[in-house]
């Protein structure tokens, strides 16, 4: 008995022991396999979603049993991913196609299959945000102060002009100038940046902006003041880059608005047109998952009053047609190309039309401009990617008079056809190649490498006809003649090369390290342009960040600059009250000394907190000084002989405190923004004697208050998700009123020039609109009903001001914008 006791319990003792194996090694381990898949998609503005075949997605995490871990893949036909044999870890998927990217974030995979959709949206967007482990937004850790107008601001914004760069005011630090062109960061137009995706589109004769896009093909528009990131050249100012729309890869979608023209009411009755704006925009797939195009058409034909002008002669006649069309194309897994092309032929009637110019006294702006471009990416792997583009811009300008009769200018108006005519025709070829990739050594490095070729060319024909200028007495006083017509071309190639490093050496801390080299034809001269940022997280949840940065900048030489010795002389002759010449000069155009690219200085310091997942603050100083800019002065030389001088001895200098918040409730943002800032340089701008529209009078430079300053700033703005499903947007802008300066009769300064104001700035804009169902079966209609109202209050913020201490109106203003209406109605499909 006791042996098969014995033999018994061997057994059982045995058994016991392969059951405890079984158990371990059928027990769930903490490194077991896990799988991260998901979908790779795009969203519309009314939350459909559309996938994304072709995309690079990336996994890099960390694991406890792998260490760093990184993987790559392509979404395949029906946009999934799907990276495998995962331990437990967290990990970063990141997911790029065209100029779209997207992040999402997942831990704790082991031993099962976590499915992480992935949106895209533009790279222009979401290269300011970062993603949180509670998914609520973060503080950028851009160094340099970015700020995006994003797709729903677009759309939502009351926007009078219904035009991208109209809600460039948005921006803290951002205004429309007396001369309705939009300031950036305390420099001129023409000293900032303006990119279309990734290609310069300003004008190579002025240095402005020179391209109109419909609104319905704008992704984004995003506005850097100090573009610290090296590929960001020939500019002392900020950069406005705006990013097109993709297009739907899977199915057609339509839109169409403001089919409905306005009527013009003068005097009590109707008159005519007012406006007439259609736009339409169609996107859709050529070859579905493979080649997508967007097309949009918009023609404007719009009448803007002067008020203070006789009523049938207070129209300021604008005629367009902007075209845009864009094709986006997945190559292969690892290749894409987007084409487009831009048309936007203008008449611009009655260009400068004010209270003391009238219609014959104007001249007309016709306007021929074309953009093409090819952008294409070759994505190496999960972190590299090539991109190359070439882009190609055609800019025609006519200036043309409204009368033959002489031009005059008296004390309370101006008679005669305009005296500045010009024919002007300019092209701009540019080719692009820049290289991004990461590294990692002594933390995480993300380099980028690049070089930019661009030649512009301008043919220009100018002629100025005889100015007089008239008294009090109702006698001419001045006479200003002009030598014969001139006819030239310029040409300039440019060249750069430039390097960057974002470079992370421990979690908290990026630094931005950039150097740029530029080289002209005009300036002939290489500069270095080195540039370097901070962001430091002061908190362990990096919702307290401090940056900022300081960078060498230098602009562009525009054409225009350029031609100033080849345009026609001019004399000027003082006259007796008989008609007499009691002195004459005659004034020859002269650039002194050598053609130098101005160059500025900027740094900026920044203090954010995210104090909580929906609000957000923001404290921040810049400033931005500007040396060897260009400034032009009548010089006399000894008697009857005088020079037009033009050179690089300009200054100017940009200061602004910026105190700002943002606040996120229940689908709605409001945000807010007091600035304080002072913009003083020299005050004859090139453009202002020599552009589209130019001043006869040309005084000596003095140093002052730009015209565009205004030191003290309040902006509140927002979008409210409002009971029966209205967007309710608000826009409120108070600022100091522009400079002006006094004048006599002989149109000289009296005092300290731009030492006058005009009262406070102050606006309330309202949009408020609503889907509504529409009654067709078996199809997918939509529509959005609406109502805009600008100024509601209707203030009185004038635009003209008699400047002149002759007049018996010195001082009173005109040209107010009362309150505006506007409806709308936009229809889909």
């Amino acid at each position: 008995m006791s042996s098969r006791y014995k033999q018994a319990g061997r057994v059982l003792r045995t058994l016991a022991l392969w059951s405890a194996c079984a158990s371990l090694w059928c027990r769930p381990s903490t490194d077991a396999a896990g799988i991260i898949a998901g979908v790779v998609f795009t969203a519309d503005r009314d939350g459909g979603r559309a996938v994304v075949p072709g995309a690079a997605v990336s996994l890099i995490g960390t694991s406890a049993s792998q260490g760093t871990v990184s993987k790559e893949t392509v979404s395949d036909d029906k946009g999934r991913y799907a990276f495998d044999a995962l331990t437990q870890g967290t990990y970063r998927i990141e997911a790029q196609a065209l100029h779209l990217r997207g992040s999402a974030a997942a831990e704790s995979v082991a031993g099962r299959t976590l499915e992480i959709p992935v949106e895209l949206k533009p790279e222009a967007v979401s290269e300011s945000l970062t993603v949180t482990a509670d998914g609520s937004p973060a503080v950028s850790t851009e160094s340099s102060d970015q700020t995006v107008v994003e797709k729903s601001t677009i759309r939502n914004a009351p926007n009078l002009q219904e035009r991208a760069d109209a809600l460039l005011p948005l921006v803290p630090g951002v205004v429309r100038g007396p001369d309705g062109l939009i300031n950036m960061k305390g420099a001129r137009s023409s000293q900032s940046g303006y990119l279309v995706n990734s290609a310069s589109a300003t004008d190579p004769v002025t240095g402005n902006a020179a391209i109109s896009l419909p609104i319905d093909v704008v992704e984004s528009v995003k506005v850097i003041a100090d573009p610290y990131d090296p590929e960001y050249g020939r500019l002392t100012g900020a950069v406005a880059s705006v990013e097109t729309m993709t297009g739907n890869f899977n199915a057609f979608r339509m839109t169409m608005q403001n089919f409905m023209p306005r009527a013009r009411r003068r005097d009590g009755d109707f008159v005519g047109i007012e406006a007439s704006t259609p736009r339409m925009t169609l996107t859709g797939p050529l070859i579905k998952n493979r080649i997508a195009f967007t097309q949009s058409v918009e023609y404007r034909f719009v009448r803007t009053p002067v008020s203070s002008l006789p009523q049938l002669q207070q129209d300021i006649k604008l005629e367009s047609v902007n075209s845009f069309s864009q094709a986006d194309v997945i190559l292969s897994p690892r290749q894409t190309m987007t084409v487009s092309f831009a048309l936007y032929p203008q008449k611009l009637n009655y260009l400068g039309l004010n209270t003391f110019v009238p219609q014959p006294s104007t001249p007309d702006l016709h306007q021929r401009g074309d953009m093409a471009s090819l952008q294409h990416r070759y994505t190496l792997s999960s972190d590299s990617i090539l991109v190359s583009q070439f882009s190609y811009k055609r800019f025609d300008v006519d200036v043309t008079a409204n009368s033959g009769d002489p031009y005059r200018l008296l004390v309370e108006t101006t008679e005669g056809g305009f005296f500045d005519l010009q024919r002007r025709r300019t092209w701009r070829t540019e080719w692009q190649e820049t290289g991004q990739f990461a590294k990692r050594f002594l933390g995480s490095h993300q380099f980028k490498i690049g070089t930019d070729f661009a030649h512009s060319s301008y043919d220009g024909h100018t002629r100025m006809l005889p100015v007089s200028i008239w008294g009090v007495s109702g006698l001419p006083i001045e006479n200003i003649g002009f030598g014969p017509a001139s006819t030239f071309s310029v040409h300039q190639n440019e060249m750069a090369w430039f390097a960057g490093d974002k470079w992370t050496p421990f979690p908290g801390l990026t630094l931005d390290l950039g150097l740029r080299f530029d080289r002209d034809g005009i300036a002939d001269a290489i500069k270095a342009a080195p540039r370097a940022g901070f962001a430091y997280s002061l908190t362990r949840d990096a919702r307290t960040l401090i940056k900022g940065g300081v960078g060498l900048f230098y602009d562009k030489v525009p054409l225009g600059v350029a031609s100033f010795p080849l345009l026609p002389d001019r004399t000027i002759a003082t006259l007796s009250p008989t008609g007499d010449a009691l002195e004459s000069i005659s004034y020859t155009n002269t650039i002194s000394g050598r053609l130098q690219n101005p160059r500025s200085v900027g740094w900026n310091v920044e203090l954010d907190r995210q104090l909580t997942s929906a609000l957000t603050v923001r404290a921040a100083f810049q400033e931005r000084n500007t040396v060897r800019d260009f400034a032009i002065t009548p010089v006399i030389e000894s008697a009857g002989e005088g020079l037009l001088s033009h050179c690089n001895t300009g200054h100017s200098f940009y200061r602004e405190f910026q105190a700002a918040g943002q606040y996120r409730f229940r689908g709605s943002t409001v945000n807010a923004s007091y600035v304080r800032s002072t913009a003083f340089g020299n005050l004859n701008d090139f453009n202002q004697f020599f552009g589209n529209n130019a001043a006869a009078i040309i005084e000596p430079d003095a140093r002052g208050r730009l015209a565009f300053d205004a030191p003290n700033r309040f902006l509140v703005w927002g979008q409210f998700q409002a009971p029966l499903k209205l967007t309710v947007s608000p826009v409120l802008d108070v600022h100091t009123g522009f400079p002006w300066s006094r004048t006599d009769e002989l149109r000289e300064y009296v005092g300290v020039r731009d030492s006058q104001r005009f009262p406070t700035f102050n606006s309330f804009d309202l949009q408020i609109t609503r889907p509504v169902p529409l009654p067709f079966r078996h199809r997918e209609f939509k529509a959005r009903i609406g109502v805009s109202v600008f100024n509601v209050f209707n203030h009185f913020n004038p635009r003209d001001v008699q400047g002149d201490i002759d007049s018996y109106r010195y001082g009173d203003l005109f040209n107010g914008v009362g309150r505006t209406l506007r409806g709308k109605f936009i229809f889909e499909f």
